[in-house]
């Protein structure tokens, strides 16, 4: 096969190891060098999505991939989506378009009904694009789910795929995890991977050196380098909710920044619509999770969320329901978050809850339908122009005056005083006109300081994406990953 053209699997020893940087990372570095790159997923499980051109519905880890590659999002990079709204149960969202409900116990049967589309995607993938670089998911050597596995070693098996392991080593024992994961495994899964790389370490990698020399001599397989740890960059386009930290982003400029707090729903959806106040040197920024923690903040936001009702009442038993009620700070609802801010929510679709009371803070009552909105949007709000992209059964209606103009249309709620505000449209705080707008006005209206930020978040997402380049390329041998990719078949032996 031509070194021109090939695949990659990165999978992981384990969650969090760092599959989705890795993966944007080679995507960027092998677009630097102008080759044709696409990334792929071929499952993911995550709350966090994107909204491909075509009104298509996959993850947002591809998403910030294919930005970092500098292609279009298609349906084909994330061919199966998984949403949990409960412990056990996913909405599934197959080819971009959700089509039912699975579980844990079911999806076994699911999962091999489906091997079929998740290679097609792939394959098509391969003859349109020069390079794909796949993402893996979770630890790839769980062995109680091999036979269930979509997205891992058996899926680099099937396509004829080299992988690569990505072992995280700040937690320790990653000597440990990179040969347990390896000598678990049967023979055929072992044979695909082409080489270990350590990740998130922090000092001297000389000292790993022994260790790296006998953990080679006991799998066979060559160890390919140490990827330092990140510690400067910002979190854009984090997977799902446990990176979400609730940690605080401290303002680099001001002393009486805006102050932003961002409740952290236990089954949030898009976090990504929070990114654009990481660049913001006047902001302050927080995740928080309980009422006493919206004392002293200026603008609430009440993000996206994929079990509406089981999050509305969380909300109210937290108490967060009466501070946000009681507080003088603005207060901004996106998707579910603005449906909470309502009346009440009528579901027999996505809770079966029925009819129950929602905040009352907006007069606004929705109402969940089939089929689900998922559609790319554009809009205005005074004078600033907005585009963004709209995921949601919901449907609010009232009395309320609207906020935005969406698709020609008016949408939104606010309340008498402007204060309390909400859209089904993510990525609004993305325009930077708009968040300046936004935010200038809270903080005349709160006595505190601001000036927009320096650089456009559009500008900051292109430099994180050229950092983690310059990071892989700095500590792997990313010409030497070209190699393995380019030994990839044209096509593999199937499931």
């Amino acid at each position: 096969m031509s070194s021109h053209r090939g695949s990659l699997l990165v999978c992981g020893a384990t969650s969090g190891a760092g599959k989705s940087t890795v993966t944007a990372a080679l995507c960027r570095s092998f677009a630097r060098q102008g080759l044709h790159v696409a990334p792929f997923k071929a499952q993911n499980m995550s709350n966090h999505a994107a909204v491909t051109i075509d009104g298509g519905e996959v993850g947002r880890a591809q998403a910030m991939q294919a930005l970092a590659a500098g292609v279009h999002l298609e349906r084909r990079m994330n061919p199966v989506l998984l949403k949990p709204n409960s412990l056990t149960g996913s909405h599934l969202v197959v080819l971009g378009d959700e089509i039912s409900m699975t579980d844990a116990q079911s999806y076994g049967d699911t999962s091999r009904a489906l091997r079929p589309v998740v290679l097609d995607a792939f394959q098509s993938l391969r003859k349109d694009y020069d390079w794909v670089i796949a993402e893996g998911a979770g630890g790839a050597a769980e062995i109680n789910l091999l036979e269930r596995d979509l997205v891992n070693l058996p899926l680099a098996r099937a396509a004829g795929m080299p992988a690569v392991l990505v072992v995280d080593i700040d937690p320790g024992g990653a000597f440990a995890s990179a040969f347990g994961t390896i000598a678990i495994l049967p023979a055929e899964l072992r044979a695909t991977i082409a080489g270990v790389v350590f990740n998130k370490f922090r000092g001297d990698a000389g000292l790993l050196t022994s260790g790296i020399e006998e953990l080679e001599d006991k799998t066979g397989v060559p160890f390919l380098g140490v990827l330092r740890h990140i510690d400067d960059h910002l979190p854009l386009g984090v997977e799902d909710s446990l990176d979400v930290h609730a940690g605080v982003h401290v303002a680099k400029r001001s002393s009486r920044p805006v102050r932003v707090a961002a409740v952290r729903l236990p089954h949030l959806a898009n976090p990504s619509d929070l990114d654009p106040f990481a660049i913001e040197p006047d902001v302050e920024f927080r995740w928080v999770t309980r009422a006493e923690d919206l004392r002293n903040v200026d603008l609430v936001v009440i993000p996206g969320s994929r079990a509406t009702v089981a999050d509305l009442r969380w909300v109210q038993q937290a108490g967060i329901g009466e501070a946000l009620a009681s507080t003088d700070a603005s207060v901004v609802g996106i998707c579910a978050g603005f449906q909470m801010l309502g009346t009440e929510i009528h579901d027999t679709v996505e809770s079966a809850a029925g009819t129950v009371r929602s905040l009352g803070l907006l007069d606004v009552t929705t109402t969940f339908e089939l089929p689900k909105t998922v559609t790319r949007s554009t809009g205005s709000a005074h004078g600033c122009e907005l585009a963004g992209y709209q995921i949601r059964f919901g449907r609010p209606q009232g009395s309320a005056s609207p906020w935005l103009k969406i698709d020609g249309e008016d949408e939104g709620a606010c309340d008498d005083t402007g204060r309390i505000r909400g859209t089904s449209l993510h990525g609004i705080f993305d325009s930077d006109d708009f968040r300046s707008q936004t935010l200038r006005a809270v903080a005349a209206d709160r006595n505190r300081d601001y000036q927009s930020a320096p650089t456009t978040f559009a500008e900051e997402l292109d430099a994180y994406h050229d950092r983690l380049a310059d990071w892989i390329e700095a500590d792997l041998d990313v010409a030497h990953l070209r190699e393995i990719a380019s030994a990839a078949k044209v096509e593999g032996p199937g499931w």
